[in-house]
């Protein structure tokens, strides 16, 4: 597994290490005002979503690996809800450093 902080790229850091502590003000630090998000291809309404799926349900990230400088990660994912799944995720990072798009599914 690849500590989060060892991350390549600093705004995929920054939403991996929020979630991970649960911490809700981080996590939408890390993200544009407009930012946008996708679940197994279906476009999700990002508050319902991650309100549901990862801070309500001690959602977790594992990293197993990363690719595109950073900006495609394979994680073990756990919450309450579901247990443990190996999952893929895509971010989009704006010149400013922050998320405003991600895509999760089943990897």
């Amino acid at each position: 597994m690849i500590d989060p902080a060892q991350l390549t790229d600093p705004a995929v850091r920054a939403f991996v290490t929020a979630v991970n502590a649960g911490d809700q003000h981080a996590f939408a630090a890390a993200l544009t005002p407009d930012a946008t998000m996708s679940d197994d291809g279906s476009d999700r309404d990002i508050a319902d979503w991650t309100e549901r799926e990862i801070f309500s349900s001690g959602g977790h990230m594992a990293v197993a690996s990363e690719a595109d400088a950073g900006r495609a990660l394979v994680v073990d994912y756990r919450n309450d809800t579901w247990g443990e799944m190996r999952t893929a995720w895509r971010f989009d990072v704006t010149p400013d450093g922050r998320v405003s798009r991600f895509e999760t599914g089943q990897a």
